[in-house]
């Protein structure tokens, strides 16, 4: 199967409210239409995960990433343009324009710009925010690659993608940086 045929295969299932399992541009990913409140609730249950603890989302753009939040402050253009080779994920207040159940109850988001050719293309054809929540069941370790994907999660899919199964090298989870209204940075995970 191509990789275009691929990516078509997994917008299909999201704009029909399905559940995908994906590569991104760091450990495979459980992901859904981050504005479908159905599919986001069926993540937390294939996650066995409570739904108090917020899950993110990857977009490809700037342009895209505004759409989603209500003002994104300059501090994180910055943080974006200073960390392009390592995965950042942004918490960011004022989220907007997604299912609720994926907002915290603060009203904020995680949301990353992915720049993997992979996970890029298929939030540009799917032109929206996507869920990314790794691909594991709660507490335990993520799936840095196809082979360490949890039986339970393959079958509860609807969807899994062919690109980049037969990679066995080291993935690590984003750093994740929460940038509060009054300009405080807080670094969540390196």
């Amino acid at each position: 199967m191509t990789q275009q045929q691929d990516i078509k295969n997994a917008v299909e299932t999201m704009r029909r409210g399905g559940v995908i399992l994906y590569p991104t541009d760091t450990v495979w990913g459980i992901g859904c239409d981050a504005t479908n409140a159905e599919a986001v609730k069926r993540v937390y249950e294939i996650k066995q995960r409570d739904d108090s603890k917020a899950l993110i989302c990857l977009v490809d753009s700037d342009a895209r990433m505004q759409r989603y939040v209500r003002n994104v402050p300059d501090v994180a253009w910055q943080l974006i343009d200073c960390a392009p080779e390592r995965p950042t994920t942004l918490i960011l207040d004022g989220a907007v324009n997604l299912a609720p159940n994926l907002i915290a109850d603060d009203g904020s988001i995680g949301i990353r710009i992915t720049h993997e050719p992979f996970s890029k293309e298929l939030c540009y054809r799917f032109q929206k925010a996507i869920v990314s929540t790794s691909a594991n069941i709660s507490g335990e370790p993520a799936a840095q690659n196809y082979r360490d994907i949890d039986p339970r999660i393959l079958e509860a899919v609807d969807y899994v993608c062919w690109s980049r199964r037969n990679e066995h090298q080291p993935h690590q989870p984003s750093s994740i940086i929460r940038l509060r209204p009054d300009g405080q940075v807080e670094i969540i995970r390196k």
